[in-house]
């Protein structure tokens, strides 16, 4: 089947999904309708509305875009099937009803950022360097009734090196993704053809798909909260270390910070964000949390080693490196990190 004559609908919202976007309508695919989420309330008011990136990008090239709040809803639907989509391509979206990733006869697939079954759910990315792994990628699959459980198609693979954070990854991934969003409609096109029956169609998936592997080993991907962000420094340094670069730069690792002379007094708190920290060689030599100031550096005890606090960011002040942040809080020594 020529791409040309494929109908594609595709689903998405953030940045990372307008470069798979942008990769289908630049290589000439036959795009005839995006979905994304609607426009988001910002403001101190919420009196302005902002667009989804794929939005604004999908309206520059002239594509018609649909933005429902309900994927179960009548009108939206009607409208959905009235672009007799082929096949739909979903990336960084939201979960859909069986109506909806159904519709297509040649189904729905999913750009994926992990690879498969490993890192299910809403911050693979994020998961994946906050857990130490060395090589993540993104992976195509068709939507099934449970979430990224479907039938893999194809994969790419990502090397994430020591000191690679979640926005070096995500830039990484973005583009890999339209890659291999790219890879698996051609798949498609070389395999189906536009008088296939239900039948044929089904039998040609099976042939060029593999089920997913259920492994007593899988690691998941839960969404990330505030609570989430919390570092516990009684763990060891390279988890810690982990565990910052995994949330840098967004939403970004955070700790309370307590004054040593009066731990339980609320007054005393104060939130300290971290963004980067450097592993170092350095035996603890207090209490985890614990500051240490040296030629001009700011280090911080935890189970093991010392780790440098190289960027971060108090409560109510700008983000800066830690030589700035000494400059104008000379008495962090006073203070400690802890969590509840």
């Amino acid at each position: 089947m020529d791409k040309k004559d494929m109908r594609i609908v595709f689903m998405g919202t953030p940045e990372f999904a307008v470069e798979s976007l942008k990769a289908l309508v630049e290589n000439g695919y036959n795009v005839v309708g995006v979905v994304t989420q609607p426009d988001k309330p910002v403001g101190r008011h919420q009196e302005k509305l902002q667009p989804p990136a794929v939005k604004v990008y999908a309206q520059s090239v002239g594509l018609p875009v649909l933005q429902p709040i309900k994927m179960k809803d009548a009108e939206f639907l009607e409208q959905l099937r009235a672009l007799k989509a082929d096949l739909q391509v979903v990336v960084a979206f939201r979960m859909l009803p069986e109506v909806v990733w159904s519709m297509p006869r040649f189904g729905t697939f999913n750009v994926h950022a992990a690879l498969l079954p490993q890192y299910r759910g809403a911050a693979p990315i994020n998961w994946a360097v906050i857990n130490g792994e060395t090589e993540t990628g993104v992976t195509t699959f068709f939507l099934d009734k449970d979430i990224d459980t479907g039938r893999i198609i194809k994969r790419k693979y990502l090397p994430i090196p020591d000191d690679a954070n979640a926005e070096y990854v995500y830039d990484g991934l973005m583009r890999l993704g339209a890659e291999l969003a790219i890879e698996t409609i051609n798949l498609l096109c070389e395999k189906v053809a536009d008088d296939f029956d239900a039948d044929k169609i089904l039998s040609v998936m099976n042939e060029i798909t593999e089920a997913q592997d259920e492994t007593p080993d899988l690691r998941h991907a839960p969404k990330i909260f505030k609570e989430t962000c919390e570092i516990d420094w009684r763990q060891k340094a390279k988890a810690i270390y982990d565990f910052v670069r995994g949330l840098s730069p967004y939403p970004g690792a955070w700790s309370k910070m307590v004054s040593l002379d009066n731990v339980a007094a609320p007054t005393a708190e104060m939130v300290l964000k971290i963004f980067e920290v450097a592993k170092t060689d350095k035996a603890v030599v207090a209490e985890p949390g614990t500051f240490i100031v040296e030629n001009k550096k700011v280090y911080v005890n935890t189970n093991d080693f010392l780790l440098e606090l190289k960027e971060l960011q108090l409560s109510g002040k700008k983000r800066m490196d830690s030589r700035s942040f000494l400059n104008g809080f000379k008495q962090i020594e006073e203070y400690r990190l802890e969590k509840e």
